[in-house]
């Protein structure tokens, strides 16, 4: 079975040009087929405060109104994902620049509205593996962002980390797949203030341990709950941690069941 390198980059590594282009360097140089996904939201929330356009965040989660909505596409959709795929053929590998919406590669369907109403925000229901196996064998890596559709029409937003996950579920039939998520921090820390406190391995029974705790901040809970459901449904190898952890230059977190 072939391995495929399935990295999701958080959107305060794509604000920095230097750590950024190093990540990259790195993602290029990776052997064997590989996807990238992306994020955004603080970029897409600095625009956003240019143009006095109200931001709204439940739970580390962004309400999506139709204001918004055409915010993130023009950023996430446009100017991210085609500077990132540039870069990507700077370092010569072959870049393909994706939204959901592009051959039906990832559909969602419109959040139900509960307790809060996220607006035009999707949950992933199809993931297009022919298509990324198709592209894949070609030598093309997809670079992916956080842009999808309901196949009738109307676009939606959903999260990134989600999109990293349930492309790598999709995939991890086919592939051993490695899951990579990539942020500003070394890894999950033991204490958020101290750079140097990455906890090293996180199965289920330490991370409820963690999370009854509260050890674990709020923004990292949705990210370990799509690793367990990711490992639960095929995915072979989970990593957390900074932009040097595709070339094994650093610590990072490994999550396993």
């Amino acid at each position: 079975m072939d391995k495929l390198h399935l990295v999701k980059i958080g959107g305060n590594i794509i604000e920095q040009p230097a750590a950024l282009s190093s990540f990259l360097r790195d993602f290029a140089e990776l052997k064997g087929p590989k996807i990238l996904v992306h994020g955004g939201g603080k970029e897409a929330t600095g625009l956003a405060n240019k143009l006095n356009i109200p931001v709204r965040m439940v739970d580390g989660r962004r309400i999506t109104d139709k204001t918004n909505l055409e915010l993130i596409t023009m950023v996430y959709a446009g100017k991210l994902n085609k500077s990132l795929v540039a870069q990507l053929q700077a370092f010569s590998c072959d870049a393909l620049g994706l939204s959901g919406t592009d051959a039906n590669a990832y559909q969602a369907k419109k959040r139900a509205v509960g307790d809060i109403d996220y607006g035009y925000v999707g949950d992933l229901t199809v993931i297009n593996t022919a298509f990324f196996k198709k592209i894949l064998s070609q030598n093309i890596s997809p670079i992916c962002c956080a842009v999808s559709h309901d196949g009738q029409g109307q676009l939606l937003n959903i999260n990134a980390d989600t999109i990293a996950a349930g492309i790598a579920k999709a995939l991890s039939s086919s592939y051993h797949v490695t899951l990579s998520y990539c942020f500003e921090k070394k890894g999950v820390l033991q204490d958020i203030e101290d750079e140097q406190s990455v906890i090293p391995k996180i199965n289920l029974k330490k991370y409820q341990e963690l999370k009854t705790k509260g050890i674990i901040a709020q923004g990292m809970l949705p990210k370990l709950q799509n690793c367990f459901e990711a490992l639960d449904q095929g995915v072979q190898e989970i990593r957390i941690g900074g932009p040097e952890l595709l070339s094994k230059k650093s610590y990072y977190t490994k999550i396993y069941k």
